[in-house]
């Protein structure tokens, strides 16, 4: 149904801004950042198709929607094309945005005060970055002497490995911040963010070798789309 043929109290801005916007369905959010569908097909409706779960064609490449809030916004500018009505820059670049918005003020909180009192926010962080590549990404964050963050950046591509991902490099940024310690960071395309052997055995070469530049490894943080996993709570570290 057109936004227009709903009840006033039941169109997304009028919802909002009567009810706050607490009040609204992940749907009608999404709806407002949109603002128009494309014919024969409803803001609301274009809003539901994004949220919808996703899936592959024959051919392996994806269809359907993004999964949820999380997976549209973990998604990368250049997915958003394959859906009708985002095929244009402006509404690409508007989701775009938000999710900079959001990478932007997790980062401010997490300069502000000490990391750990916010895993949560971390993990958030962490996911907005990483979790939606299409492969392996290994990212350090660099902290001060009070845990708070000084950067994040992102080192190796690829297939992770100990033979991969070189613990000089790693110090050498370390080093070169001036970081007091480290949360190790990387993302798992498969879905699930168990670590394998392979993670464990990278986190304690990594967790030495910082060691005798005297930077600390707090966590090493997996993520995947929706989910995050952190091994010093699972007492793996």
């Amino acid at each position: 149904m057109p936004l227009k043929d709903l009840p006033a109290d039941a169109r997304p801005r009028e919802k909002l801004l009567a009810r706050g916007a607490a009040a609204l369905s992940d749907t009608e959010l999404l709806a407002l950042l949109l603002r128009t569908g494309t014919a024969g097909r409803g803001v609301l409706q274009m809003a539901h198709e994004l949220l919808a779960p996703p899936g592959k064609n024959g051919d392996g490449k994806p269809t359907g929607g993004f999964g949820g809030i999380s997976g549209l916004l973990n998604a990368q500018v250049e997915d958003l094309k394959r859906i009708k009505g985002l095929g244009g820059p402006a509404k690409r670049a508007e989701l775009a945005a938000v999710l900079e918005l959001a990478r932007r003020a997790l980062a401010q909180q997490l300069k502000a005060r000490e990391v750990f009192s916010s895993p949560g926010a971390v993990k958030q962080y962490l996911q907005l970055h990483l979790a939606a590549r299409a492969h392996e990404v290994f990212a350090v964050l660099f902290l001060d002497a009070q845990n708070r963050l000084i950067a994040l950046e992102e080192l190796f591509r690829g297939t992770l490995t100990q033979t991969s991902v070189y613990p000089r490099e790693v110090v050498m940024h370390a080093l070169q911040h001036q970081a007091a310690s480290v949360v190790l960071a990387h993302n798992h395309p498969s879905g699930t963010v168990q670590p394998s052997r392979a993670d464990e055995a990278l986190t304690q070469t990594l967790k030495a070798a910082l060691a005798l530049v005297d930077v600390r490894v707090l966590d090493h943080v997996i993520v995947a789309p929706g989910d995050a996993l952190s091994m010093a709570e699972k007492g793996l570290l």
